[in-house]
């Protein structure tokens, strides 16, 4: 009985969250992102403020949610999925470049906004920070027995790289758009994750090996 009150208060929480992610992006296209409350999102949403206020602590960060939705369960759940072929530095950087480059419609929409606005820019790459934790549980499970804090810093290792690789992004395609006059997020976002993610490949390779030879010793 329990258990089934805690699904049921998860499914409502997920709900909740759904609601306020979906309104303030529907706000933030109809009426410009400067001209949304967080009062208009939460009365939007069928919530309080001060329910609001328990998922997120700014209209930016609701309108990015768009984007980025529960990206960091997905990315360490591509992690753990991959089949046991296919090696780590492989798994993480396909995983990564899948999340990060695969938006959905309403995911193209706020990222047209994401880049011209500074305060959504930056609450853009503060997302990556969420990827941390639950990467360093998919690499300590695909990694085994061995040094514990050897996937906390590989995790922590590829998120500075996405959040490299991020900032350059939408640097270049902010430039872009104010030199154009025309908001088209750049095509090279996928190129700009491999890149700043291949200085890691020989210490997620190594980190790998290690575990194998921890693992038929």
């Amino acid at each position: 009985m329990t258990t089934r009150r805690t699904g049921l208060r998860e499914q409502k929480k997920r709900a909740t969250r759904d609601a306020l992610r979906a309104a303030a992006l529907r706000l933030a296209l109809e009426r410009g992102p400067d001209n949304v409350r967080v009062d208009d999102i939460a009365e939007a949403a069928g919530v309080s403020p001060r329910t609001y206020n328990n998922y997120f602590s700014s209209r930016e960060q609701a309108i990015v949610a768009a984007v980025s939705g529960e990206r960091e369960a997905r990315v360490a759940a591509a992690v753990a999925d991959r089949p046991a072929g296919v090696g780590l530095a492989d798994a993480v950087i396909e995983a990564i470049v899948d999340q990060y480059t695969a938006p959905d419609e309403s995911g193209r929409d706020a990222l047209l906004l994401i880049t011209t606005r500074p305060a959504l820019r930056d609450a853009f790459i503060e997302t990556v920070t969420a990827i941390e934790h639950p990467l360093t549980d998919a690499i300590a499970e695909r990694l085994g027995d061995g040094d514990p804090h050897t996937a906390r810093v590989l995790a922590a290792s590829v998120a500075a790289a996405v959040r490299v690789a991020l900032e350059q992004w939408l640097q270049t395609t902010a430039s872009s758009a104010t030199t154009s006059g025309l908001v088209v997020p750049s095509g090279s976002l996928p190129d700009l994750l491999r890149t700043t993610l291949a200085p890691l490949i020989p210490a997620l390779d190594a980190a790998e090996q290690r575990a194998l030879r921890h693992r038929y010793q």
